[in-house]
């Protein structure tokens, strides 16, 4: 075999490995960031700065203009889904 194909076997070989590794990494870093994401919406008292402290008016106005349904549900699962819908954390 030429030097040539061992060289390309030896890279293609070590870049199937970083490949595989970079998306590990990514998928367990964004399975942590849902797990963050699902543990700050879980009381009242750990998202408070987008439930307790927020205005009533202004969330509900909020999710209104994005197209969110707001009536019969609970401010904080509101929150939640404007959150999620602008982005959040992911």
């Amino acid at each position: 075999m030429s030097e040539d194909r061992r060289h390309f076997l030896r890279n293609f070989c070590r870049e199937i490995a970083k490949s595989v590794a970079t998306g590990l990494k990514a998928g367990a870093e964004e399975a942590r960031e849902r797990q963050d994401f699902d543990e700050f919406f879980e009381s009242y008292e750990s998202s408070y700065a987008l439930t307790l402290n927020y205005p009533d008016e202004i969330l509900i106005e909020t999710a209104r203009q994005e197209g969110i349904e707001v009536e019969g549900r609970d401010k904080k699962e509101i929150a939640q889904e404007l959150f999620r819908l602008k982005g959040g954390w992911f």
